[in-house]
């Protein structure tokens, strides 16, 4: 593509003012240039420009984020000496809390929400050295006010009148550890935190990134059952990061434009009860059996793959931060009125006789509105044994997270 003299804008949203499509739900990432003279505020610390090309091919986001910041904006006409322009005013007006903001995930995390036009308040929780992150971040020329809470004693704080809450409290993996030995401690801290969200936002929507996954959601909804205020349509396990790796993996194995790649990634978020969906990849691509083996092997192992290389210093950090950022972002929209929002996640389903599955959702203003049952029709051999294989781990796993919550009582 030609490029134009033109500000690149980047906020992990993707920009279009054109009309959209009908085509299928997918994930994939776009590229949209904007012909238009546009004049932006500096509330994302971008100066003004005479232009914007939006060209990223690294957005949080996908195709079906064409109308990202239509919503996040209300346009106005303007009358200038050189010609009719368009202003963009942010309507920030969501708060969002990072639960574990001083950690590994917690602070690249919480730069990126920072750079969200759809956020005005950044609630930052940890029980130490969050302060400092506050600080820092509040320094960025964003819109959101970044609020500090620290220990037990303001964690309610933190939560009220919050519309998202997100979870990456908890003990990375170490070199040789498996998502089980982290079971104990994370578990622990999981329906610690779950109890205060149940006490002080009970409407808010939970993504929960503290692993294991596959057993931690199970457990926040046990504890949100017994404090009469569960809501399986706003209760996610964050499982982006499958999707992430998919699509990459994916695009450097077959020379595919990064942002033309859709993989869709179901089951759960633990070795083999990941399962991309190969056969299902947009574009179409074929695939050899040493290749889908190779791929699907890789994609599930991908963690430990980081584990290994950081030596013992710690885990998928950065990555893992991008990945829930970009949920963040789509459950942003989703609740900004955004009708044409889907993600792959860990959550409440009935497409199988499991009682949690992830698989791509339709996301809206009230949580989960529907669940894409058409991503399981026409599995190809290797991915229905695959599907068949995960399903006594991920079990095993879920009824792992309920009995842990079963028994223990749940704080009053």
């Amino acid at each position: 593509m030609a490029t134009i003299s033109a500000t690149t804008f980047s906020i992990g949203s993707t920009v279009s003012f054109g009309v959209r499509g009908s085509s299928p739900p997918q994930t994939k990432s776009f590229a949209v240039r904007l012909a238009t003279q546009i004049s932006l505020p500096s509330f994302n610390g971008l100066k003004a420009a005479t232009s914007v090309n939006c060209e990223s091919e690294s957005s949080f986001l996908g195709k079906q984020s064409s109308a990202a910041l239509r919503g996040s904006f209300a346009p106005k006409a303007q009358k200038e000496k050189q010609g009719s322009q368009y202003g963009l005013q942010p309507v920030a007006s969501y708060k969002v809390a990072i639960l574990g903001a001083a950690g590994g995930i917690g602070q690249p995390l919480s730069l990126l929400i920072k750079m969200s036009p759809l956020v005005s308040a950044l609630h930052l929780y940890d029980i130490a050295n969050v302060k400092g992150v506050a600080a820092d971040l509040s320094h960025c020329n964003t819109p959101s006010q970044v609020v500090d809470f620290t220990g037990a004693s303001e964690l309610g704080n933190s939560l009220k009148g919050v519309n998202v809450v997100v979870i990456p409290a908890g003990v990375p993996r170490k070199p040789g550890m498996t998502r089980d030995d982290l079971f104990n401690i994370n578990a622990n801290i999981a329906k610690s935190l779950v109890e205060a969200v149940a006490d002080n936002c009970p409407d808010a929507f939970i993504h929960i990134i503290s692993n294991p996954v596959n057993s931690t959601v199970p457990i926040a909804a046990e504890v949100l059952k017994q404090k009469g205020v569960y809501d399986p349509k706003k209760l996610f396990g964050v499982t982006t990061l499958d999707v992430v790796r998919a699509n990459t993996f994916v695009a450097q194995k077959k020379n595919l434009k990064l942002i033309d790649v859709d993989v869709p990634v179901v089951g759960g978020h633990a070795g083999i009860t990941i399962l991309p969906l190969l056969s299902k990849t947009r574009p179409s691509v074929s695939f050899t059996d040493e290749e889908v083996e190779q791929l699907t092997v890789r994609i599930q192992n991908a963690g430990t793959e980081v584990v290994e290389a950081k030596a013992g210093a710690g885990s998928a950090t950065l990555s893992m931060a991008y990945a829930a950022a970009r949920f963040v972002e789509s459950s942003l929209r989703a609740l900004d009125g955004d009708g044409d929002v889907y993600e792959c996640s860990f959550v409440q389903s009935d497409l199988t006789d499991l009682p949690f599955f992830a698989s791509r959702v339709k996301l809206g203003r009230k949580g989960v509105e529907a669940l894409i049952p058409s991503d399981l029709l026409g599995l190809s051999e290797y991915e229905e044994k695959g599907l068949e294989a995960l399903k006594p781990e991920l079990r095993a796993s879920i009824e792992k997270g309920i009995a842990f919550v079963q028994k223990q009582p749940v704080t009053a």
